[in-house]
C-alpha cells in the first residue's frame, strides 16, 4: 500500500545561478511537476536576467548576450509560484535551491508558496543506495537515466525527476519516512551596500541577508569538549553545519537559552559540532575531523538540550 502520509504532489526543481554566495542570482530555472506517485504532469523552463555578470559561463553556458533579453525574476515570479503551489519542492542539495529561490522572492517583495522540501541526496541515504558519491550523475547512472546536458536547468530537472520516481517508489515499498524539511521564506532583505563596499560590474552592489542577530555573550566559561554519552554543560561552544529540520535561528536560540555558547565558526575550542551530514565535506566538518571535535546529529542534540548541566559557581 502507498503510505497515506506521503505528499500529494511534488515540484522537482533545478536552478542555475551566477555563483554560490548569498548575493548571487538565478539565471535559469526549471520545474517538473509530479503527482503523488512521481509521474510527470508537465514541465516548465525559463532563463532569467540576473541584472549582473552571469558568473561561470563555462559551467552553465548562459552568456550576458543570451540573458540580456530574458525576463527579470519578478516577471516570472507568479508563474514560477503557480508551479510550486501546494507541492513539496524536490531538488538535489535542496537547501541550496530553496535558499536561492527564497532570496529571489524576497527581492521581488514576495514569498514562494513552498512549505516543505525534500533533498534527493538525503533520500538516497535513507534508501542506502550504493552510490560512489552524492553527485546527480551518480544518482542518474544508478537508475539508468541518461543525462544529456549537465548544468542545464531543464535537463537536470528532467534527470532528477526520472531518478526521483523510482526512489519514491522504493521508499514507499520499504515504508521509509521521507526526509522532509520545513521551508520558511526569507523576509529580511536590504538593498543597502555594506559600509566600505565598492560597487561591482555594472554598478551591482552585494546586499545582505538576515543580518545576524547579536546575542549577549555567554556568561559561562567554556568547560571543554563534550564527552560522547555524557551531558552538555553550560558554557560549551556549539557550532552548527548544514541543513536542519528545525529553523536554524530557533535551534541556535534554544542552545543559547540553555546556557551554551553558539559559535559561528569551528576551532580547537569548539566543544561540539551539530550536523545531519557528517560526510558533507563542509569546512566545519573537515575541521571537526582534524581537531577531533565530537559530532552529533540534530535529533541527538535536541535530546541533550533537555538535560544541560549547570555551570559551577566560582
Amino acid at each position: 500500500m502507498w503510505p497515506a502520509a506521503y505528499p500529494q504532489g511534488y515540484a522537482v526543481v533545478d536552478v542555475e545561478t551566477t555563483g554560490l554566495a548569498r548575493d548571487d542570482r538565478i539565471i535559469s530555472a526549471a520545474v517538473y511537476r509530479l503527482d503523488a506517485r512521481g509521474e510527470v504532469e508537465d514541465h516548465w523552463y525559463t532563463t532569467v536576467n540576473p541584472e549582473r555578470d552571469p558568473g561561470p559561463v563555462w559551467i552553465h553556458g548562459l552568456t550576458s548576450d543570451v540573458l540580456e533579453g530574458a525576463p527579470l525574476f519578478k516577471d516570472v515570479a507568479a508563474e514560477f509560484a503557480a508551479r510550486l503551489e501546494g507541492r513539496v519542492l524536490v531538488a538535489h542539495n535542496a537547501v541550496f535551491d530553496w535558499q536561492m529561490i527564497a532570496r529571489e522572492y524576497a527581492r521581488a517583495r514576495g514569498e514562494a508558496p513552498v512549505r516543505q522540501r525534500l533533498c534527493t541526496i538525503a533520500l538516497s541515504k535513507e534508501l542506502k543506495l550504493p552510490l560512489p558519491n552524492h553527485k546527480l550523475e551518480s544518482l542518474a547512472a544508478h537508475f539508468g537515466v541518461v543525462q544529456r546536458r549537465a548544468h542545464h536547468a531543464l535537463d537536470d530537472a528532467r534527470v532528477l525527476a526520472e531518478a526521483f520516481r523510482p526512489s519514491l517508489r522504493a521508499a514507499a515499498a520499504g515504508g521509509v519516512r521521507l526526509p522532509l524539511h520545513e521551508c520558511r521564506p526569507l523576509t529580511e532583505w536590504t538593498e543597502r551596500p555594506r559600509i566600505g563596499q565598492q560597487a561591482g560590474p555594472g554598478g551591482y552592489r552585494p546586499a545582505s541577508w538576515r543580518p545576524s542577530r547579536k546575542r549577549p555573550a555567554c556568561p559561562y566559561p567554556n568547560p571543554g569538549r563534550y564527552e560522547p554519552g555524557g551531558r552538555l554543560k553550560q558554557g560549551m561552544r556549539v557550532a552548527f553545519s548544514g541543513d536542519t529540520s528545525t529553523e536554524r535561528d530557533l535551534l541556535e536560540d534554544r542552545a543559547a537559552e540553555a546556557g551554551l555558547h553558539v559559535a559561528t565558526s569551528l576551532s580547537r575550542l569548539t566543544s561540539l559540532l551539530v550536523t545531519n551530514d557528517p560526510e558533507s565535506g563542509t569546512s566545519k566538518v573537515v575541521k571537526a575531523r582534524q581537531y577531533g571535535t565530537p559530532v552529533v546529529d540534530e535529533a541527538a542534540f535536541g535530546q541533550l538540550l533537555g538535560d544541560v548541566e549547570a555551570a559551577r559557581e566560582n
